[in-house]
């Protein structure tokens, strides 16, 4: 079935992915991208793109509520904006942490909220995040404690949606990938064995399953998709 999706970070390695499959299969996207990235979509006719700064709420919320009225109903929200930075709890300074929340927390907040709204009152959605394994396992975010930190705070988000709005129909499923093979991943680990490694592709063909007939049923769902990284 056809749906009406907004999707945040649609210009990065995996949004670019994420958007092709979800368009090649006719769902609407109202897509947020970077500011350089304004016109990636334009040959899409069922992209709807608008470069946007969702570290603003006001910015957030008005993109939501300007899709909904283009949309009439809003079914899904697929949050891909994030960031990395490398560092242990010791060397980690609190203007890391805080840029780590805003970027992998705070963007998908933005957003959320006004989606939950809308969805109550329109007997409930579908909300996809994407996790990380050093959020889900603690020993793997022993280097990288602000970007495991920012991380675990939508896994804990999830939670609290699927407990608190379950009755409305509004649920929130975890993607955690393993590696992503993208250009800057092997760039920065250029003799590890890429075929370890998942790709964009596959992250979104999980994406693709979850809004279908089917996967839209899952409830409480984190989906580990690592290949063998």
């Amino acid at each position: 079935m056809k749906k009406n999706i907004i999707i945040s970070g649609a210009s990065g390695n995996l949004g670019k992915d994420v958007v092709q499959k979800l368009s090649d299969l006719n769902h609407q996207l109202y897509v947020t991208t970077g500011s350089h990235h304004a016109d990636l979509f334009d040959g899409f006719p069922n992209v709807d793109a608008q470069a946007l700064d969702l570290l603003n709420k006001d910015v957030s919320e008005t993109f939501v509520t300007e899709s909904i009225t283009k949309a009439k109903h809003i079914q899904a929200g697929i949050f891909l904006v994030g960031g990395y930075a490398p560092g242990g709890l010791e060397e980690t300074e609190d203007d890391a942490i805080e840029k780590m929340i805003h970027l992998n927390f705070f963007t998908a907040f933005h957003l959320v909220k006004p989606l939950v709204n809308h969805f109550q009152a329109n007997g409930g959605g579908q909300l996809i995040f994407i996790g990380a394994k050093p959020a889900l396992i603690a020993k793997q975010g022993a280097g990288n404690f602000a970007y495991a930190l920012s991380k675990s705070l939508l896994f804990k988000m999830a939670e609290m949606i699927n407990a608190e709005y379950e009755s409305n129909g509004i649920t929130a499923t975890m993607i955690v990938p393993g590696t992503i093979d993208t250009p800057p991943n092997r760039e920065a680990m250029p003799y590890a064995d890429f075929d370890k490694w998942i790709s964009a592709s596959d992250i979104a063909e999980s994406i693709a399953f979850v809004l279908s007939d089917t996967g839209q049923k899952l409830r409480q769902t984190v989906i580990k998709i690592y290949n063998q990284s």
